[in-house]
């Protein structure tokens, strides 16, 4: 890059950092939504704002919460908002089961037999892959894959950054694909679910609603990743000159204890698949739906309670094979420890509920979808354009916001319900906006791990900073953000399902 070119990168991103700085913590900013809303339902009230629903044909006019009845319904409904918030419960019940599989240490165990039994031509591909899988486990794969590929490069006489890059790649910018459910996906789930009640009550959100997208995406950004990390990447940095460092013992290969905890936990996977299958399989089994389908069975409808089974059941089986759980107490304080660390996500749930809550009493969120609506149909760019427009407005605001969820909580309420009266499902709405969120997380200054993985990569390159991370990582950024775009025309146009149940269309209820 020519000079000139990095002093306007740098000015970009001192901007983007100062800024981003500058605004007030996401619990903070949802608290601000909710006054906002608050006033401007008085004041759409007093102008007189009015669309008519395009489902019952109704006049809708903004309610008033400012006036006697909404400040008594503020007040008396503000705990039901929060307890009864839809993805408070399924996120905490998943953590739980995640917890225990993260503290037995089977997740840690499984991402080190995975990459250090990688054969050598796979070995970057294994990684960025692994990246992927580990955001089932929330942020393990920051804390643990990314310094584990630094140190696997070098052992392997390759660049240790190019190693760290991969990984960082797999676990940020794949962060929408994947092979298992992970919390993220019950989370956004169940904030879409509460964008589409805005219009209509009756439909339903399942976590599995962008599997099918995700199953596919993982195998592309793992080769698109791949193919940027010893093409671009690796070649830019060259061949490494800095001091070695002593192989750090904590990855060293599993001990005979670790490979008979994971063999257990294989066993108990795999008792859980058989009942599973004997449970599918009969037509009056008992996991299949009271219509005797699968769509409507608890595997779908009740996803995050089979993972809280799952990941619970495999983890206790490592952690008494393995020693890591004694007894009863240290599974229940590996359970508390994984709530330890939701403590400030429930802060900003507790605002973000309020905030939903009041956009659907006022009546704005249907206002403004249909209003928005009425001028997206009347440019009539079409769906492909328009869901690319999505993206980026999401890519963009991720620069400036990292939470995943706090942006759709923000973003959900007022494009689900716009993309439903324009004909398009709630699943697609999300998916689009999770390739958006996913492919500027690696270059964005706001995302809550960057400092970290800039005190990584000063093991390996003292002088490393902001600009040498974006350096870095701007063209995995480029590379997700054209295969993902292309992979979401290729499924729109082939009309091709995003999850069990989870169609393209959607029609509204006459």
């Amino acid at each position: 890059m020519s000079k000139r070119g990095a002093g306007i990168l740098k000015r970009m991103l001192n901007w983007t950092e100062r800024f981003g700085n500058a605004l007030p913590h996401p619990a903070t900013l949802f608290a601000i939504f909710a006054l906002t809303v608050l006033l401007l339902s008085a004041l759409g009230h007093l102008l007189g704002w009015e669309v008519i629903h395009p489902g019952t044909k109704e006049i809708v006019r903004p309610v008033n919460l400012l006036s006697h009845d909404g400040i008594h319904r503020i007040l008396l409904e503000m705990v039901d908002n929060f307890t009864g918030f839809a993805p408070l419960g399924i996120v905490l019940v998943a953590m739980l089961g995640i917890g225990i599989a993260e503290q037995s240490g089977l997740i840690h165990s499984i991402i080190r037999l995975l990459v250090l039994n990688s054969p050598g031509k796979l070995l970057t591909f294994i990684i960025v892959f692994t990246g992927i899988i580990s955001n089932v486990a929330s942020d393990v794969g920051y804390v643990l894959l990314i310094p584990l590929a630094g140190v696997i490069f070098l052992a392997v006489g390759r660049h240790p950054v190019a190693g760290m890059a991969a990984a960082f790649a797999g676990v940020s910018g794949g962060f929408s694909a994947n092979l298992i459910l992970g919390t993220v996906d019950p989370l956004l789930a169940g904030l879409s679910q509460e964008a589409a009640h805005i219009l209509d009550p009756s439909y339903d959100v399942n976590p599995t609603a962008n599997y099918f997208f995700m199953v596919a995406s993982t195998f592309v950004i793992a080769i698109t990743g791949t193919f940027i990390s010893e093409r671009i990447v690796e070649p830019r940095l060259g061949k490494y000159s800095g001091e070695i460092r002593e192989k750090d013992n904590s990855f060293d290969s599993l001990s005979k204890k670790e490979k008979k905890g994971l063999l257990m936990s294989l066993l108990t996977l795999v008792a859980i698949i058989i009942v599973t299958l004997i449970g599918v399989i009969p037509e009056n089994g008992f996991f299949r739906g009271s219509d005797g389908g699968l769509l409507s069975s608890p595997l779908i409808r009740g996803v995050v309670a089979m993972l809280f089974v799952t990941a619970g059941g495999m983890g206790l089986a490592y952690g008494f094979t393995t020693g890591s759980f004694k007894n009863d107490t240290d599974v229940i304080n590996g359970m508390a420890l994984s709530m330890k660390t939701m403590a400030t996500y429930l802060v900003l749930v507790f605002f973000a509920a309020q905030f939903v809550a009041y956009f659907k009493w006022s009546n704005l969120g249907i206002i403004l979808a249909v209003k928005g609506a009425n001028l997206l149909m009347s440019a009539d760019i079409g769906l492909i354009p328009l869901m690319i427009l999505f993206i980026l407005l999401a890519a963009t605001i991720n620069m400036l916001m990292g939470s995943a969820s706090a942006k759709w909580a923000i973003l959900a309420p007022v494009f689900i319900p716009m993309f439903m009266i324009m004909g398009y499902s709630p699943e697609l709405s999300q998916v689009v906006y999770r390739i958006g969120d996913s492919v500027t997380n690696v270059i964005s200054p706001m995302m809550s791990f960057f400092a970290l993985i800039i005190a990584f990569i000063h093991k390996y390159d003292p002088k490393a900073g902001i600009g040498t991370i974006i350096a870095t990582m701007v063209p995995y950024s480029i590379a997700f953000l054209l295969v993902w775009i292309l992979l979401l025309i290729g499924w729109l146009l082939l009309g091709l399902p995003l999850g069990p149940d989870a169609g393209i269309h959607y029609t509204l209820p006459s």
